[in-house]
């Protein structure tokens, strides 16, 4: 049995910022991560688009607005620090009908409300910016809005933590948490390790690893897949930056979008289709046992109720690449399906209440020795950092 003061559950960039926020502030204290997968960074954050969220779409005071706008500044003064390459690129929220300006106006408030950079700009202005979203009326511009790389940022905190004589266990399924008095013990095909204390960041498995502690979750995880595709070579010319279309306000999720990577390249997507397993990145990847539990959750069929033509519709895109097109040509009109070859898929570990309310804010889960990071969808890449210490803070008040 392995010993730690503190147990991290989850290689992405929310644990291992985590790990690094309390090697910061504790550096004496023993820090072993545990990841499940062989590689860190596998899943959501390894398969995240690399966008800096400037915190515009978030209610003002809200844990997602709050920790967006300081994360934010957090990860690029680390990007800055490390050499990781990111960019401040700017984004347009394109309106494309009169019936979105009302939409738009409310997102440019909120934006000011957060303290974000940004401005209502008309159509001459916005292809001045980007000369290729023609059918725009109008746009929101935020110059703040920025591209980098997560998978960079982790392999970067995992240099950090094992260089301060911290753990890093892969290939660590934790597959039950036992607690006595004083401690805690994480199960995993890898051994027992012990701590003290223990943080979950499982992301898509967080409610499983609430439930081994704390007997249940307040919400279960519920997986969409988002399904992306990258423009040729031939065609990055057609998008300068990030250019987003203005998010239907009762729908949950944004809408396919533009997204320059740092990278060079242009990913197009995604669109939001439940995935049929909790790790379903691919149509055909089907779990019977997740399947059946989303199913039957009571909180997933009075959300299906209430969106069902929408979830018809983005389900529609996933089958049918020329209606994926035809999303894609409301905000640059001359994409065309020769243009796009596919980008891997990534999910969406989006907490759902059992009454059907979606949890449209970061939210966490704690005992006397346990912080359950249960709600972390985006922007919680840009939020890192800040969430790290939010966390840090919540572990602070138990130790």
């Amino acid at each position: 049995m392995t010993s730690s003061d503190i147990l991290i559950i989850g290689g992405g960039i929310v644990g291992l910022a985590t790990a690094h926020a309390l090697c910061q502030r504790y550096p004496q204290k023993h820090i072993t991560l545990l990841e499940k997968e062989p590689t860190l960074a596998y899943h959501q954050t390894g398969r995240n688009s690399g966008v800096l969220h400037s915190g515009i779409y978030y209610k003002p005071n809200s844990l997602k607005a709050v920790n967006c706008r300081t994360g934010k500044q957090l990860m690029e003064a680390f990007c800055e620090r490390e050499g990781i390459p990111f960019k401040r690129v700017g984004k347009v929220i394109v309106a494309t009908e009169e019936r979105e300006r009302g939409p738009m106006n409310n997102l440019l408030a909120r934006g000011q409300a957060n303290g974000v950079q940004c401005e209502l700009i008309d159509r001459t202005r916005l292809l001045e910016l980007e000369p290729h979203a023609l059918n725009g009326i109008a746009a929101l511009h935020v110059p703040e809005a920025g591209i980098t790389d997560y998978k960079q940022v982790c392999e970067r905190l995992a240099e950090k933590l094992r260089a301060n004589g911290h753990s890093i266990v892969t290939g660590a399924e934790v597959t039950a948490i036992v607690e006595r008095p004083g401690e805690l013990t994480a199960v995993t095909p890898r051994g027992e390790f012990r701590a003290a204390y223990l943080v979950n960041c499982a992301g898509l498995h967080s409610d499983r690893v609430t439930k081994m502690s704390a007997g249940e979750a307040p919400a279960t995880i519920i997986p969409f897949r988002g399904e992306y595709f990258e423009l040729k070579h031939e065609a990055w010319h057609l998008c300068n930056a990030l250019i987003y279309p203005v998010p239907d306000p009762n729908f949950p999720f944004l809408g396919v979008h533009f997204t320059r990577m740092v990278s060079g390249g242009v990913e197009c997507g995604p669109n939001a289709v439940l995935a049929f397993a909790r790790e379903g990145y691919h149509l055909s990847d089907i779990n019977a046992r997740e399947l059946w539990q989303t199913l039957s959750y009571p909180g997933f069929r009075k959300l299906a109720g209430r969106y069902w033509k929408m979830g018809l519709g983005e389900m529609w895109r996933s089958a049918s690449k020329r209606a994926f097109v035809s999303a894609l040509q409301r905000l640059i009109p001359d994409i065309r399906a020769e243009h796009l070859e596919e980008a891997p898929a990534g999910i969406r570990a989006q907490a759902l209440a059992p009454d059907g309310a979606l949890l449209d804010d970061f939210a966490f889960h704690e005992s006397p020795r346990i912080v359950n990071v249960i709600n972390a969808p985006s922007p919680a890449a840009t939020s890192a950092f800040s969430i790290a210490e939010t966390v840090v803070d919540k572990l602070e008040d138990h130790f």
